[in-house]
């Protein structure tokens, strides 16, 4: 059982690793930066650019290297395709 999830953990290690190396060339340090930071807010928003950046990188659809600018503007688009808008109604009730 435990050489089983140590050889799962290697495995993601791995698969991580080699996704670092794809995002290290092919973004810009700066950012990289910002997709760790929007990580940590957002994981699974970070996720699908990662995968998608990567996809776009392994079909050679990527010619230079992704700036923060560039990457603010494709993280605006998505922030707005997917952000839910909430709505607070506070009703009064006689509970004084």
């Amino acid at each position: 059982m435990q050489r089983r999830q140590l050889e799962e953990r290697q495995r993601k290690a791995e698969i991580e690793a080699q996704k670092d190396a794809i995002l290290r060339t092919i973004l810009t340090p700066e950012a990289r930066q910002r997709l760790t930071n929007v990580k940590l807010v957002r994981p699974e928003l970070a996720e699908a650019i990662e995968n998608q950046l990567i996809a776009l990188a392994q079909s050679g659809r990527i010619q230079a290297q992704i700036t923060d600018d560039e990457l603010k503007q494709i993280l605006a688009q998505l922030n707005s395709q997917t952000r839910k808008d909430y709505k607070i109604t506070i009703k009064e009730r006689g509970w004084k």
